[in-house]
């Protein structure tokens, strides 16, 4: 090893280390089951699976935080991405969604899905099970079109 190299690694190991005291806020907010999408919306099981396995680390506040997303700078990452797929669209506080927006939501998310836009390639890198499958991208569209056309009918009346 060079004596450049030696003299780079101690800083190194000391930046290293201080990072890790700038940790991020991993946050799960309070869940409020009857603003819960799963709640107010007839789910089927298979929809709700893949809901679970790919989507709620990101889309809900039952975000299972993994050991990674306690080391920086990964953490600052992990955290990033989780707060802006809540911001984005949060299946824990569905209704706070107006009807019009839930149903644009729903449209999106089978759009992404079927784009292969989500779930993001580092998050199914980390987490195999997440990779969705054709029949799961059918399972959820047939899904998301029939609660849109629910959600209408449920309008008008």
């Amino acid at each position: 090893m060079s004596r450049w190299s030696k003299r780079l690694i101690l800083p190194l190991v000391v930046l290293l280390i201080v990072i890790q005291a700038l940790q991020p806020a991993r946050t799960n907010p309070p869940i409020a089951s009857n603003h819960e999408m799963q709640t107010n919306l007839t789910v089927n099981r298979a929809v709700s699976e893949v809901l679970s396995r790919s989507c709620n680390d990101c889309h809900s506040n039952r975000t299972a935080w993994p050991w990674y997303s306690h080391v920086a700078p990964a953490s600052w990452l992990v955290v990033s991405d989780v707060n802006r797929g809540r911001k984005a669209l949060n299946f824990s506080e569905w209704t706070t969604y107006a009807t019009e927006t839930q149903k644009k939501h729903l449209s999106e998310v089978c759009k992404e899905i079927t784009e292969g836009e989500m779930p993001g390639f580092p998050y199914t890198l980390m987490h195999s099970a997440a990779t969705l499958r054709k029949t799961d991208i059918a399972a959820v569209c047939q899904w998301t079109e029939g609660t849109s056309q629910r959600l209408s009918a449920a309008k008008e009346e």
